[in-house]
């Protein structure tokens, strides 16, 4: 569903700049050679993630820089890595923009963020767009500094990058991409136009993230269910470790049972976890600033089971957590937007689109469905 700065710009002479990066010993370039993952009989050793929750947080540092506030459960004002950190959400969802015009998600900012959520004991999880902007099903622009490069340039700008990240933000799991269900790094990545460069540039994120943050284990995410099954098929010789889905209703069909089929096709005799990677729910369908929401009807709700209210909120995702739980290499999941509460004032009409999403009140406060994601 989504919508960093690096000194490191690539363009037609990157080939030669590239050598001198890697020679300066910042960086390092893919080897020739497959890294692979430790083998068993016939098989990969595919890692696992060492957590089973996570909130992804991704826009606190602009809320924090803002003035945004939050309250735990017992109504006290604390930091968010504070109050996350006292509800023993073991693992925070990062996103990474390559250059991004705001310096939001960039890799200072990330870099930055996780450092102060590694002291208070909290993992990390990356989310690399490979964009300047927002990755989504729809939309998976090239960095401008990217643009008008060869394949292969292309392909080793990508992977200097991943090696870079990989080597300055220490994480638990590293996704390749967001929401990639055709492809990323339009239009050279384009999986349904180009299938092999699409897989060669994945195959080159991976080799990278093995190399330089070789305890991580590697992501790769799809959004929805309608086409899951076919798309991890078509990615199945790739040496990464954990399969994302999102699943939000608006978007993908109100259907638990639906979803319930895919995850278990998915995770039918498949070594790799499986994950959902993004979802969230609405704890209300009222407002609390002058920006449109996304949700904000009840046609776009799962009823009668699960209203738009703290209860219904919380059910909905204890309901996943129960399906995810029938399913051995079913692992767990992350909810996105956490922390997107209307920050911007009531009155804020370029403010928050997710507030009654979030998983704090509109007056800040945690919500009971916060506890959820409490475990290891």
């Amino acid at each position: 569903m989504n919508r960093f700065t690096t000194d490191l710009i690539f363009h037609p002479l990157a080939g030669i700049l590239l050598a001198i990066y890697l020679l300066s010993g910042c960086s390092a370039a893919v080897q020739e050679d497959p890294i692979t993952v430790e083998e068993i009989p016939g098989k990969l050793a595919f890692k696992k993630a060492s957590f089973s929750a996570a909130l992804d947080c991704s826009s606190y540092p602009e809320i924090a820089r803002t003035g945004g506030f939050y309250l735990d459960k017992n109504g006290q004002e604390m930091l968010l890595p504070d109050i996350l950190s006292t509800a023993g959400i073991p693992a925070v969802r990062l996103r990474l923009w390559v250059n991004p015009q705001t310096g939001q998600s960039s890799l200072s900012e990330v870099k930055s963020f996780a450092s102060q959520l590694r002291q208070k004991g909290i993992k990390i999880w990356l989310s690399i767009h490979y964009s300047d902007t927002w990755a989504d099903p729809g939309k998976q622009q090239t960095p401008a500094a990217w643009q008008d490069l060869t394949f292969q340039t292309l392909k080793d700008s990508m992977a200097a990058y991943t090696a870079r990240v990989a080597r300055e933000v220490p994480a638990e799991v590293i996704q390749i991409g967001n929401e990639i269900n055709d492809g990323l790094l339009h239009p050279q990545g384009q999986l349904s136009r180009y299938p092999e460069q699409t897989l060669a540039l994945l195959e080159a994120g991976i080799e990278a993230v093995r190399e330089y943050a070789p305890d991580a284990a590697i992501m790769i995410h799809y959004a929805g269910i309608a086409g899951a099954v076919d798309f991890f098929n078509r990615l199945s010789n790739l040496s990464y470790d954990l399969m994302g889905l999102s699943y939000y209703p608006i978007w993908h069909g109100r259907s638990i049972v639906a979803l319930e089929g895919v995850i278990a096709a998915l995770t039918k005799g498949e070594e790799r976890e499986l994950w959902i990677a993004e979802t969230a729910y609405p704890f209300t369908l009222d407002w609390n600033d002058w920006t449109n929401n996304i949700v904000g009807l009840e046609n776009q709700l799962v009823l009668p089971d699960f209203p738009a209210n703290p209860q219904g909120q919380r059910a909905f995702l204890k309901r996943l957590q129960e399906i995810m739980d029938k399913y051995p290499g079913a692992k767990g999941i992350c909810y996105w937007g956490a922390e997107l509460t209307a920050w911007k004032g009531p009155e804020a009409m370029d403010g928050s689109p997710w507030e009654n999403q979030a998983l704090f009140d509109f007056n800040f406060r945690a919500l009971p469905a916060l506890d959820l994601f409490s475990g290891e």
